[in-house]
């Protein structure tokens, strides 16, 4: 029988993990946890250890681990159909999860295009808008704009909009050039303006951009209310309305990157209703199948897709396609996810569990390292600093974010940080009395790490 030592040697010398230095194992008793099972909102290690699953599994578990239902729709829809090409082809899942997402965003969305994760979602989002204007005359709107410090995923397509220099900067000489405005950073903010009294002062940045650019301006792509990658950067709805506004005005489509805010994580489906406006195009990932098999979609109008409807011989073909686009398991999955949080009214509920959360948030102000905690929805974000007044961050050697994430997890909670960002985004069925438990341990791991060490 194969012990977990050998399990853990094999996997080091095998396995190449994302978003890690290996070396950090090497020499060291900290190993890859090695993850057995989930039930519910917890993950149990091959050992039998218990941790709360704080993070979601990189945010796309949101109905908990090895869901019964899920579980049984998944092995049903596997016994019929395992993948189908949707080229010419297609099923009742794809159909019925399509027709599903264009109900629940509303008018005027009409078309969904699948793919396999966010970063290609938003891939065939940029090429959709750009092909888009190339077919309605206008060549010249090629270039795209984004914020600083935003994430879009690890493809060339969507590193090339994203602005974070530790996942693009090497890349600079692959990628595509597109236009920055400054990001809505309010614990940090760029125009050092308060909340208070700001008045959405950044949107002005974009403005002036768009009037100068706007007929080379394809789209704006953003992230919806929070920058995920940036370190749970959250920002008021009103700069969506005011954004909305400016594309409307100087005629640039917006693209709404829901990946890991769609499917309640904000409090509502989608981040732009509490916004009050609806994008050109959106992406959606993660937490369309409830993190259980690789699905994406981007979702748009008539009016991007009668710009590609024609005679074959015009070629206007939208030429974009994976090979397992639309995968009739992962729809299936898709289906029953979306079918168990209406039925269960699960969107609808979280009201106490964020009040809760909010609750439980307050108290990390009162450490000594805390600089800023922020929440939107179910997502809690705690920024550790090294001078609070100052406002002055931990250097990016010192790990900090990291020793807290090991601490938590010698005590029960998976919290895996970014930077000096500590985040909570757990599965949306957590209880109150969960959501206590997390934050208790963060809050106790925190404090050891910054404070008594």
């Amino acid at each position: 029988m194969t012990t977990k030592q050998e399990w853990i040697e094999k996997d080091l010398k095998y396995v190449w993990h994302p978003d890690t230095q290996m070396k950090q194992y090497e020499g060291s008793d900290f190993k890859p946890t090695l993850i057995e099972r989930g039930e519910g909102i917890y993950l149990y290690d091959l050992d039998g250890n218990k941790y709360i699953d704080g993070v979601s599994s990189w945010w796309v578990n949101t109905l908990g681990h090895s869901n019964p239902e899920l579980n049984k729709i998944l092995t049903q829809q596997a016994q019929k159909i395992e993948h189908v090409l949707l080229a010419d082809f297609t099923h009742i899942p794809a159909i019925e999860l399509a027709e599903r997402l264009i109900k629940l965003a509303g008018e005027p969305f009409s078309k969904v295009f699948y793919s396999d994760d966010g970063s290609t979602a938003v891939e065939v989002a940029l090429k959709m808008a750009y092909q888009y204007w190339y077919q309605k005359g206008k060549p010249e709107k090629k270039y795209f704009v984004s914020m600083t410090d935003s994430y879009h995923g690890d493809t060339l397509g969507s590193v090339s909009v994203g602005g974070i220099d530790i996942y693009k900067k090497i890349f600079n000489p692959l990628v595509f050039e597109t236009l920055k405005v400054c990001a809505p950073y309010c614990y940090r903010c760029p125009k050092n303006k308060q909340c208070t009294d700001c008045a959405i002062d950044c949107i002005k940045e974009v403005e002036e951009l768009f009037e100068q650019k706007h007929g080379e301006i394809a789209a704006m792509i953003v992230e919806p209310l929070v920058q995920g990658a940036a370190g749970m950067r959250m920002y008021p709805a009103e700069y969506l309305t005011k954004l909305r506004a400016l594309c409307d005005k100087y005629d640039i489509l917006l693209i709404d990157d829901e990946v890991a805010m769609a499917f309640g994580r904000t409090g509502k489906y989608f981040a732009f209703e509490h916004a009050g406006i609806k994008p050109d195009i959106f992406c959606v990932a993660k937490g369309i199948t409830a993190g259980y098999i690789p699905l994406a979609a981007t979702i748009t109008t008539d009016k991007i897709y009668n710009a590609f409807y024609d005679d074959f011989s015009a070629l206007k073909t939208f030429y974009h396609g994976h090979s397992f686009t639309g995968n009739p398991v992962a729809c299936a999955v898709a289906v029953e996810n979306l079918k168990i949080l209406e039925r269960d009214n699960i969107i609808e509920s979280l009201q106490p569990k964020i009040k809760k959360l909010e609750h439980c948030l307050e108290k990390f102000k009162e450490l000594k390292h805390v600089g800023d905690v922020r929440q939107t929805g179910m997502i809690g974000a705690v920024e550790m600093v090294k001078n609070k007044a100052a406002k002055e961050p931990y250097d990016f050697a010192e790990r900090t974010g990291h020793k807290v994430f090991k601490e938590a997890l010698k005590n029960g909670a998976i919290l895996r940080p970014i930077g000096n960002v500590i985040y909570f985004m757990p599965p949306l069925i957590i209880n109150e009395q969960e959501i206590e438990n997390l934050t208790k341990i963060a809050y106790n791991a925190i404090k050891t790490v910054t404070e008594m060490n």
